[in-house]
């Protein structure tokens, strides 16, 4: 199959169903209920199971359920449902379930309202649940993009039998462009058998699998989360993605952006390239783990003299950027905030003031 062009939305439910997920729960918020709606269909004519839950808190636990059971599960929601949904993400974390949640983020806080907005950054990279635990977390620019981290976090999931999710904008949803389902990323389910209350006579074993969250006694329970620090120290060593524009030439500042907003910082550096301002951009595409050690070789640069994190947020990525720079340069935050999108002009002029101050 070719390119086709498709929206968004839609093209994040077509690359579940091509990843071999057929087990589809979640409930309608703008502005990801295209991806339900076009689901409602296609997921009856590939056999597959779509039930919309009677609330975001029924649908994590859906989704806990039938992981549990060994089933490739994933939902879509927009900023106020994953926070319903959290308690159901750290209970599916603790049991190990792999599971693949999509935020097509909306403003906030509060209901906010329905634009685009990057402020659950820190919802999904700190945990919005409670207790100990972490997402892999992706955060797609394009809506080829998108399909393609949709098609991907699925074997990512089960590797590490761990939640996994793409954190998008509701310009990513909204938007359509062509795109492509590439056949080399459709992977085979790893060995469920394992862990995986499927029956025993199902994986003709005599061996009871149990899958649970509950630890009474402290040092089991202190066991446990050592476990699961176990794997997201792997991610850490094994997941970093990230993206590096126009960093060959003797930039003045550096750019750390992602989603959307990455397209707009890169159409404001190819204008200021053209008045002879070279600015980089270092891209993360996994928002966790975050690609600390680029950064801070980047930043630290000899022509580099500032870096500035930008973001459909009130800076929620920033703390990450200057961690990542270890105070070797200076680190600002430009963005905005409520649906409102930058514009390329309005990034060149915070670039500018920036360099002037260097």
């Amino acid at each position: 199959m070719g390119k086709v062009l498709m929206k968004g939305n839609e093209a994040i439910g077509e690359a579940a169903i091509r990843a071999g997920c057929l087990n589809y729960f979640a409930y309608p918020i703008t502005p990801q209920s295209e991806v339900a709606e076009y689901l409602s269909k296609r997921m009856v004519e590939e056999g597959g199971m779509f039930l919309q839950g009677e609330s975001e808190v029924a649908v994590s636990y859906m989704l806990l359920g039938a992981a549990a059971a060994g089933e490739r599960v994933f939902t879509t929601s927009s900023s106020p449902g994953i926070s319903l949904m959290s308690e159901g993400i750290s209970y599916i974390a603790a049991c190990q379930c792999p599971a693949v949640f999509v935020n097509i983020m909306r403003g906030g806080p509060g209901l906010g309202g329905i634009l685009p907005s990057q402020a659950d950054y820190l919802q999904a990279t700190k945990g919005g649940g409670h207790g100990d635990y972490k997402m892999l977390v992706m955060a797609p620019a394009s809506v080829q993009e998108a399909a393609e981290m949709v098609m991907r976090a699925f074997p990512l999931a089960e590797k590490y039998r761990n939640p996994v999710m793409i954190l998008g904008d509701g310009l990513i949803g909204q938007m359509m462009e062509p795109v492509e389902f590439p056949d080399d990323l459709k992977a085979e389910p790893s060995n469920k058998d394992e862990w995986a209350t499927n029956g025993m006579d199902t994986r003709k074993s005599t061996k009871r699998n149990l899958v649970k969250s509950l630890y009474l006694d402290p040092e089991e329970l202190n066991g446990h989360n050592l476990k699961l620090k176990a794997k997201y120290e792997q991610m850490k060593r094994e997941e970093i993605l990230y993206e590096s524009y126009n960093m060959e030439g003797d930039y003045r500042v550096l750019v750390i952006s992602y989603g959307t907003m990455s397209r707009v910082c890169r159409t404001a550096i190819d204008n200021l390239k053209e008045e002879g301002m070279e600015i980089g951009m270092v891209r993360p595409q996994h928002l966790f783990p975050f690609p600390e050690k680029a950064i801070l070789e980047s930043a630290t640069k000899e022509s580099c003299r500032a870096v500035v994190s930008i973001e459909m947020s009130m800076g929620q990525m920033l703390e990450d950027v200057e961690r990542s720079v270890q105070g070797k340069r200076p680190v600002t935050w430009y963005g905005k905030c409520g649906g409102e999108v930058p514009t390329p002009e309005e990034v060149m002029e915070a670039i500018r003031a920036l360099a002037r101050e260097g």
